[in-house]
């Protein structure tokens, strides 16, 4: 008991709770924007495994990091791209093609590396530094927690008041969230739904893939197979557990990450139980709390259902 208040108390262990929770920041609050505008991207583990890859080449091949980043979100832009034409276009079905979607982006990634990359063991980068802020990370407790990050921990953080500005303050995001309840109220304002739905996919797209870079620009310095490793899907669960608002979303995030973060130091004071027991717990205790939501939140009352113009 005593080991357990030391570690909840930690620096250390914050401090890595906010190093796990950013690349599902980062997912999260794009699953948040397609699914506010009444699309479900269910290629958001794709859409990661993509961006991961795009970005690590891109630093491989000697351009700086943040270009990595900037080529990452425009892949994933593609990629939202693709997925917006089949289903808000053509309005094929959501579940489907987010599925089809996801698993071109994995095996294309996968496929892709091993073309490009002959080499036995998978090379590896520079990764970004903890960025140290001057004067702020001298702090007690809070300072190394916070202030001694990845520049993209910064980034995902800062994502989280930007996005719930242009959904909550802008008029873009007040025709997401129209397009999302009520797509024939918006059409008769003369809004573009499906222009509207196109847009919201590409820029949520490019943000999950963001935090698939994340994954090889600064938690690793690598690519290999199986490096989202399911990130996508408890996304997913997030954006529910939210309840689809940027602010409860960052709560998510930092409760998962707590008990990721949580359950590789109960690994190492187990006493012989077997490991797999705690990797499964920061899941069972997700689904959980999904279930548990998920009884009192509704979505966008137009999530899953495609516009056709002129129909009732």
């Amino acid at each position: 008991m005593h080991d357990a208040f030391d570690m909840l108390v930690s620096a250390s262990f914050w401090a890595a709770t906010l190093r796990i929770s950013a690349p599902l920041l980062f997912g999260t609050l794009g699953e948040l924007i397609c699914e506010r505008a009444g699309v479900l991207n269910l290629g958001i583990e794709g859409i990661m495994t993509v961006g991961a890859l795009s970005g690590w080449l891109t630093v491989y091949y000697g351009a700086n990091l943040w270009t990595g980043v900037l080529v990452a979100a425009t892949a994933g832009a593609l990629f939202g791209l693709l997925h917006a034409f089949l289903t808000v276009s053509l309005s094929l079905s959501q579940h489907v093609t987010g599925i089809g979607v996801s698993l071109l982006g994995t095996s294309l990634s996968y496929f892709s590396f091993r073309l490009l990359i002959t080499a036995t063991a998978s090379p590896t980068i520079v990764p970004f530094s903890p960025l140290r802020v001057p004067v702020l990370a001298d702090i007690p407790v809070i300072g190394p927690v916070i202030f001694v990050q990845s520049p993209l921990v910064y980034l995902a953080f800062t994502l989280v008041g930007v996005t719930a500005y242009i959904i909550y303050r802008t008029p873009l995001g007040l025709a997401w969230s129209m397009v999302g309840e009520n797509p024939a109220a918006a059409d008769s304002q003369g809004i573009d739904v499906n222009a509207v739905r196109i847009v919201a996919v590409m820029a949520g797209s490019a943000i999950m893939a963001i935090g698939g870079a994340f994954l090889t620009l600064s938690a690793f310095n690598a690519f290999f197979v199986n490096l989202v490793n399911g990130r996508g899907w408890i996304c997913i669960a997030l954006v529910i557990v939210s309840s689809w608002k940027p602010g409860k979303a960052l709560l998510a995030a930092l409760f998962f990450g707590a008990l990721e973060a949580m359950q590789v130091r109960l690994q190492q004071a187990s006493g012989g139980l077997p490991y797999q027991l705690f990797l499964m717990l920061p899941y069972i205790l997700s689904i959980a709390a999904l279930v548990v939501v998920s009884r009192r939140v509704a979505g966008p009352q137009a999530l899953m259902i495609p516009f056709r113009k002129g129909e009732r």
